[in-house]
């Protein structure tokens, strides 16, 4: 397959990188890449989905690798995979065995830790190269993709059909904890009803995983990039986190950080080498002194994996929040380093020891109880349970916005296109999820009535 057709496929069929920031899939192709890597660390705690889909699919997720690797030119694919998914590596070395005439394929198993699934920790894990600071994985000639991401390639290619529907795991506080195959633009209240609800009445949502993702409502909905819907009582550590105030953040960072560096110590990115010292832009808002430029620049070279606020900080600060907060500010007023900003260091020596186990972190953080099979389900679930309507954004994506290319009114069927990307912009297509008559079009969204309620 040509490189341009390829691109073409996954930019009409709405393909884009399937619980990440949401970046179109077809940029990532280059005839640079030398090495694929499917990442199926699930990151995240709680997460079932990719070790489940790809036990499920391995034969279809390889035959994309392999279709995507002939096509840019790639001369190895690896399968990373923590060894505890038996499952996923059995199924994944039973194909590896009986594909013939293909790229080199290997299985690479990952640490059980936290955050195996950042791709620059994966890369490093897998190839033993370090991508430097404010750089992409492709600089070094590597190109990562998640599980659904490329099942969705695969269905793209050989079904010719569009991405509609998501997988995700839901689980924590619900009374049977599952993972399903959902009509993007879902209700999220309707979600959880499919795991039989919560069983707290206190209950508050987070969509993605407890480390990295955001406290939502029953009303908002479900897209391309959401792994999960976790439930927690009001009270959970997790929630207190994520409801913290800037201010008052601000104000504990400065009667409680004691320099202690255990922020730092622990930084997944600065083991690698990465420039980002969470203790040092601590003691900046501390101080409330900003002409330590380097250190406000460094910021920019975190990837907001949550393991210094959630698990090493012995004051429970909110080093991460206020990183976060940090690099806003600094965007507003144009402030946005390139590589050539960062210091690149070396690999610490005490990496391995100062790693953060998988299981002590779902202790530290009250999650071990949560941490239950939630098998997967693909069966297409009844339309009824959708709800009345449902609400397709059109900036799920890095990049531009789709243009919606449907009217008020319209009768629209599952997979029919209903925005398009705009021509020579970063964009994909995004395509309707359930029969119905579009009830709303404007600049952001489509929303879709169903027509069985």
């Amino acid at each position: 397959m040509q490189m341009n057709e390829l691109k073409e496929i996954m930019q009409t069929y709405g393909i884009l990188g399937a619980g990440g920031a949401g970046f179109p899939t077809y940029a990532k192709l280059s005839e640079q890449t030398d090495t694929i890597i499917l990442n199926c660390a699930e990151c995240e705690p709680l997460l079932k989905v990719h070790r489940q889909l790809l036990a499920a699919h391995a034969l279809e997720i390889a035959e994309a690798l392999q279709i995507i690797a002939e096509t840019v030119g790639a001369n190895e694919i690896c399968f990373a995979i923590k060894p505890s998914y038996r499952q996923a590596v059995e199924a994944v070395e039973s194909v590896i065995s009986k594909m013939s005439n293909c790229v080199l394929m290997r299985v690479a198993l990952l640490p059980e830790v936290y955050p195996a699934g950042d791709e620059v920790i994966t890369i490093y894990e897998v190839t033993g190269k370090v991508v430097p600071a404010g750089k992409l994985p492709i600089s070094i000639g590597i190109a990562v993709f998640n599980v659904e991401t490329i099942y969705n390639v695969y269905r793209a290619i050989y079904e010719k059909k569009p991405v509609t529907d998501t997988y995700l795991t839901i689980a924590g506080e619900v009374k049977k904890p599952v993972t399903l195959r959902l009509p993007i633009g879902m209700k999220i209240e309707q979600v959880i009803a499919l795991a039989g609800g919560t069983t707290t009445e206190d209950a508050v949502y987070i969509s993605g995983g407890p480390m990295t993702g955001k406290i939502v409502s029953g009303s908002d909905t479900i897209g391309k990039t959401t792994t999960a819907i976790l439930v927690f009582q009001k009270n959970h550590f997790v929630i207190r986190k994520k409801m913290g105030n800037v201010e008052i953040n601000v104000k504990r960072a400065k009667s409680a950080c004691c320099q202690c560096r255990m922020c730092t110590d622990l930084c997944p990115r600065h083991l690698l080498g990465s420039p980002i010292e969470p203790h040092a832009f601590m003691r900046a808002v501390m101080s409330g002194i900003t002409k330590d430029t380097i250190t406000f620049i460094n910021i920019f070279a975190c990837s907001q994996c949550g393991l210094c606020e959630m698990y090493a900080c012995e004051q429970s600060l909110a080093p991460s929040r206020l990183i976060q907060e940090g690099k806003s500010r600094l965007q507003k007023n144009g402030i946005r380093p390139t590589a050539d900003d960062f210091v690149q260091g070396k690999v610490n020596s005490m990496r391995e020891q100062r790693m953060v186990p998988m299981s002590r972190l779902l202790d530290r953080l009250g999650l071990t109880k949560y941490n239950v099979e939630a098998k997967l389900n693909e069966a297409e679930i009844e339309r009824d349970a959708i709800g009345a309507e449902i609400c397709i954004a059109l900036n799920q994506h890095i990049g531009s916005h789709a243009k919606a290319c449907v009217k008020q009114g319209e009768i629209v069927r599952t997979g029919q296109v209903i925005a398009i990307a705009p021509e020579g912009e970063l964009a994909i297509a995004y395509h309707a999820s359930i029969d119905g008559t579009v009830s709303l079009v404007d600049e952001n969204c489509v929303l879709i009535k169903s027509n069985r309620n």
